[in-house]
């Protein structure tokens, strides 16, 4: 992908305009998790050291579109802003029209960009004014680079200069090198509740991938579609036709979609349900599957363990009921063991993480969800289009 990247500006004495994912959340006035806040801050001075005129925008929460809420402005990340940044950041409320000045160096909180009327459609009129306000439009929120907004896409549309920030690079470079020119063998990990959700993204990554495997709700329908019984387990009958075939796209190609040959089932969805493990052949009318059993992990650990490139999005299992953990658990662990290039992404994946305790042991975490099931997909994402063509204009 040819983008220019921020690092690659002049921007002494610039107004330079950031769009970051700020999305926090906020209780009672304060920010409970800074995660996101955390992960702007190396760009916010990056440009604010360059002499910048930095201004920050962002959405937070879902207001109704034009309409000022106080349970969705910015202030608390202001303040949050304002401690880490060792520097007051001040939050500008009426700033479409301009008329406020910021310092060289200074950093500056545009109010919420929902707020504005035309946010969500893209519409030119809120674009310009955006861009009427810098001289340099970056793009770091790759969490919202899926969606075509006034504020992800327009404004740099129509800025004089618009460039990735390295939030937004990085992700870039890592699934970049994750998806198009990756270290073999190149394992994905798809877990989640349907087939359908997700169908766009098994079948890019059928084309790709020398191992596809696969859990939860999904791994329940590729099990059913090899004839065996499910039980009352999450699985879509609709889709058995569907997961044939994409196991006869990946022989063709001398690849394949692991099955598992053993789970562990309850008879009920709840965090007492008491856990037992079964072959997959043994499965029981009143039988739900939860999870893959200790054979089956085992297995996919060595998998995971001798990959070049790992790609995981989705737990392998109801990893929230420890009963029902251990393949999420065992996969994990696997992927902090070897030696592949690893790259995650999406909330559940991010909570398995967590709880399993390998942030540090994987080699890069994406921050956008939707955005990462997209680029997943092989779809184009609208900020990045528009970053690129901005970076052929600019030649």
């Amino acid at each position: 992908m040819s983008v220019i990247k921020m690092s690659d500006l002049d921007l002494a004495g610039k107004r330079v305009l950031i769009r970051q994912d700020l999305n926090v959340p906020v209780k009672d006035g304060k920010v409970t998790s800074d995660a996101r806040i955390r992960a702007s801050l190396p760009t916010i001075k990056m440009a604010a050291e360059a002499g910048a005129k930095v201004m920050l925008m962002s959405h937070l929460g879902r207001p109704n579109e034009g309409e000022y809420s106080d349970e969705s402005s910015l202030a608390p990340v202001a303040a949050d802003l304002s401690v880490k940044l060792g520097k007051e950041v001040r939050l500008i409320k009426d700033y479409l029209s301009g008329g406020f000045d910021v310092a060289d160096g200074e950093v500056v909180l545009l109010e919420n960009v929902r707020f504005n009327v035309g946010e969500g459609k893209n519409t030119e009129e809120l674009s310009k004014q955006y861009a009427a306000l810098c001289d340099v439009y970056v793009m770091d929120a790759f969490g919202t680079a899926h969606r075509a907004q006034a504020s992800t896409h327009g404004a740099g549309a129509f800025a004089d200069a618009a460039c990735a920030g390295p939030l937004l690079a990085a992700e870039l470079d890592a699934l970049g090198k994750a998806l198009n020119n990756p270290a073999r063998p190149l394992v994905a990990i798809v877990g989640g509740s349907k087939v359908s959700t997700k169908l766009t993204v098994l079948e890019s990554l059928s084309e790709k991938v020398d191992q596809l495997v696969v859990g939860g709700g999904i791994a329940n329908t590729f099990i059913e579609a090899a004839g065996y019984n499910v039980g009352r387990s999450l699985s879509e009958s609709d889709l058995l036709d569907t997961c044939k075939k994409l196991n006869e796209i990946m022989e063709k190609r001398g690849a394949a979609i692991p099955l598992a040959t053993d789970v562990v089932c309850g008879k009920e969805f709840s965090e007492t349900a008491v856990a037992q493990t079964k072959n997959v052949s043994e499965v029981l009318n009143d039988d739900m599957i939860f999870d893959i059993g200790p054979n089956t992990a085992a297995e996919l650990a060595k998998i995971i363990k001798n990959a070049g490139t790992v790609v995981w999005n989705g737990p392998v299992g109801v990893f929230e009921f420890d009963q029902f953990g251990g393949g999420t658990k065992a996969i994990a662990m696997a992927i902090a063991e070897s030696n592949a290039f690893s790259i995650a992404g999406g909330g559940d994946t991010l909570a398995a993480i967590d709880k399993y305790g390998i942030e540090d042991k994987v080699s890069y975490i994406s921050t956008g969800g939707g955005a990462f099931l997209e680029f997943l997909e092989g779809k184009k994402l609208p900020a990045v289009e528009m970053l690129e063509e901005a970076a052929k204009k600019a030649k």
